[in-house]
């Protein structure tokens, strides 16, 4: 395999490759990002508001929410469960000042396991019946990784994170079912010890990896071809290293084909209030 060919975009219902995405830093504070996104700025959140913990977003209707809180209650790896609102509720007490339906930088609206919109913001399709789940997020580990000195390959080449669907499946919550999804990030392999420990001190963000070295091995057929997210070229010396991504509720609707759902698009976070090292074991 080689992992420097120029990749193309995967599986139906994943948007293009984001590569050509203007990147830049962002904003330092969490509400400055959000007031950028809710006035139309659309990008991959890895390496903005350095410090603030990012959260991915699920909103189902009320009667399968109990499905998806057992599916992440089930399924602690892909899917750890931060927040969950009241239905119909549009903030978050990891983000008060914090509009659920306008401050992400793109949403998707899915139908019957369909994607049917990827729109800015989601006020027009927003339903009174809605809970929605707020689950951690591989970003918010990544300036403990910078600050052990572990390259973050993916914000070096301003690309979104490849997100890979595997062969393992997590375990079924009422009639929610998929395989595990995660991202990848090409680590030196001296410093594979390294990533390893950083990450597994904050579980509540996916924690360690879940795989390091042949994609195959975790039905990864092509790492030139992720589906979601962006090709990450993996620089001689440098090992892939997954860690189980919180993409898995979206796997899980493609599969499982509940009536409606909103998520973010993959790699566009919700930046909250809540400190990065609050999710750091001692």
């Amino acid at each position: 395999m080689s992992w420097s060919d120029p990749g193309t975009p995967g599986w139906p219902g994943k948007p293009g490759t984001d590569a050509s995405t203007p990147r830049s830093p962002g904003p330092g504070s969490p509400d400055a990002a959000r007031t950028l996104f809710r006035g139309g700025t659309s990008t991959p959140t890895a390496g903005w508001a350095p410090g603030w913990t990012q959260a991915n977003l699920i909103s189902v209707p009320a009667d399968w929410a109990y499905d998806v809180l057992l599916f992440c209650q089930r399924n602690p790896k892909p899917c750890p469960v931060l927040d969950v609102t009241d239905a119909g509720d549009t903030s978050s007490v990891l983000a008060p000042g914090a509009d659920l339906r306008t401050d992400l930088p793109a949403y998707r609206v899915w139908e019957h396991g369909e994607l049917v919109d990827e729109p800015a913001e989601v006020t027009g399709r927003w339903r009174g019946d809605l809970v929605t789940f707020l689950i951690g997020c591989s970003f918010t580990f990544e300036w403990a990784l910078g600050d052990a000195g572990v390259p973050l390959r993916h914000v070096e080449q301003e690309r979104n994170v490849a997100m890979y669907v595997t062969d393992r499946e997590c375990r079924p919550g009422g009639r929610l079912r998929g395989s595990m999804v995660v991202s990848m990030r090409p680590v030196p392999e001296h410093l594979l010890e390294t990533a390893t420990e950083v990450t597994r001190r904050m579980p509540a963000v996916h924690g360690a990896p879940v795989h390091s070295g042949d994609p195959s091995a975790i039905g990864i057929t092509d790492l030139d071809r992720p589906d979601f997210g962006d090709r990450i070229e993996v620089p001689p010396g440098d090992v892939p290293v997954f860690w189980a991504c919180g993409v898995t509720p979206q796997a899980a609707v493609m599969t499982s084909r509940p009536p409606f759902a909103i998520t973010h698009a993959p790699g566009r976070m919700l930046i909250t209030d809540v400190r990065d090292d609050q999710y750091l074991l001692a």
